[in-house]
């Protein structure tokens, strides 16, 4: 499903994080006052905020109110662009953070990268305060936002749970109800009864053989569900774990039902979507407007419910990326920059006057107490998707790194899951010796 515009934002196919993935250590700045780096703490000034297309708009809606606030601050948001700004934001940090941004929109696969790789870089936010916030966004992102040393150098904004998107129709003319579907390993035994109602119509659409790009999103929410991922909290690989097999052999057995699509090249699974032949789409919180916009002649038919866990009994929510808020290190007004990350990222009004503005879920939870995430969508059938993701975003999820290794974490990943569907690879083979070669380039320890 890698063709979905808002999957790009967090994609590591940029020349930047591959740059991360194939370099050394590289150091950035030295430590020094609050804030660390060689900046300087002016609580005055202009911030400039550097950031891309509907996020930079939402970042715009806040400004305003900001400013009134905050007299002797000025705003200016930037759209620097994707991918530009992960080269851009590379560039500056090997030159000692020299040409950044105040403030950098970064995500949730980047940022580990840039924490391990230009240590110095980003400012320590632990020193202007911001532990003071740590349990006031969804379960699962603090970790995700602090360094080894345990100190938080960003602030979680956009946070993205996973949900079971599902067409009601066509469930409804064979008869299940996928709400009382409890695993995916459910969904495999209602295949055959599923197909003789739908003929033509697959569960999920997926590019098989991952041309142009990798097309892992669905797999990894299936490790996600299970609290795994590539690496563990310590950086070791657990890409040949118990939880990630179970997660490419669930894939396999999906495959194997007749319930998986091959969606070929960058538009294949939008053009399996817009045809009607696609009766699940497990997406995260982004994907609500998406639906919605890209296939409004689907009105009406959708439904969202909670994803059905992996295991019996297993944990039902995820979240699979998110995007965060950080301050450069080299700033020459640090203080001003946390001015305007606090306010706009831990308060309810500036979140979802970004989140109307620009469509980012907040991963603040006082957000959701506003009305608008109960309200009814029409083309839910009624359904509010935001009270369900809300609820999924409170239950909140176990903690991704995604490490400065991502980049050739997804490439060993996906030939694995091109192997297991082109050539009946078997999931543990593949996902083990995959393990083994991301040691080999990387220099970790398999757990």
């Amino acid at each position: 499903m890698s063709h979905l515009s808002r999957r790009d934002l967090l994609r590591a196919s940029g020349a930047g994080l591959l740059a991360l993935a194939a370099g050394g250590t590289l150091t950035a700045c030295g430590g020094s006052g609050p804030g660390g780096g060689q900046g300087g703490d002016a609580d005055t000034g202009t911030v400039t905020v550097w950031s891309w297309a509907t996020a930079a708009a939402a970042l715009r809606a806040v400004v305003p109110a900001f400013e009134k606030d905050n007299p002797g601050i000025k705003v200016d948001v930037q759209d620097i662009g994707n991918p530009a700004i992960w080269d851009k934001i590379t560039v500056g940090l090997a030159a000692g953070g020299q040409g950044l941004g105040d403030v950098l929109h970064i995500g949730c696969d980047y940022l580990p990268g840039y924490l391990e790789k230009f240590p110095g870089g980003l400012a320590d936010l632990s020193g202007f305060g911001a532990d003071a916030h740590k349990d006031k966004f969804a379960k699962g992102l603090w970790p995700v936002v602090t360094g080894k040393d345990g100190h938080a150098y960003a602030l979680p904004w956009e946070v993205n749970p996973l949900g079971f998107f599902y067409r009601k129709d066509y469930f409804d003319r064979a008869g299940i109800d996928p709400t009382t579907l409890a695993t995916w390993d459910d969904l495999t035994a209602i295949a055959d009864r599923f197909k003789a109602a739908n003929p033509g119509i697959s569960l999920i659409g997926i590019n098989k053989a991952a041309n142009p790009d990798p097309d892992l999103d669905f797999v990894q929410s299936l490790m996600q569900l299970q609290g795994a991922f590539y690496f563990d909290l310590q950086g070791r690989i657990t890409l040949g774990s118990e939880p990630d097999v179970r997660a490419l052999t669930t894939l396999q057995h999906l495959d194997q039902a007749g319930l998986v699509a091959d969606a070929p090249g960058s538009q294949g699974w939008a053009t399996l979507m817009k045809a009607g032949k696609l009766a699940v789409a497990p997406m995260p919180a982004w994907a609500a407007h998406y639906l919605e916009a890209k296939f409004a002649d689907q009105r009406g038919n959708w439904r969202l419910a909670k994803p059905p866990a992996v295991t019996p009994g297993g944990r039902r929510t995820a979240l699979v990326n998110s995007t965060h808020l950080t301050v450069s290190a080299s700033s020459p007004r640090r203080r001003a920059a946390w001015k305007f990350v606090e306010y706009a990222l831990t308060r309810p009004a500036s979140v979802n006057a970004m989140f109307n503005a620009g469509g980012v879920f907040p991963a603040l939870l006082e957000a959701y107490a506003d009305p608008m995430y109960a309200a009814p969508s029409a083309y839910y059938g009624g359904q509010s998707p935001l009270k369900t993701f809300a609820e999924l975003a409170t239950d909140g999820g176990d903690p991704t790194n995604y490490s400065g290794d991502y980049a050739r974490a997804l490439k060993l990943a996906s030939d694995a899951q091109t192997k297991v569907f082109l050539k009946g690879g078997d999931p543990a083979t593949v996902l083990q010796d995959a393990a083994r070669q991301l040691a080999q380039q990387t220099g970790r320890t398999v757990a």
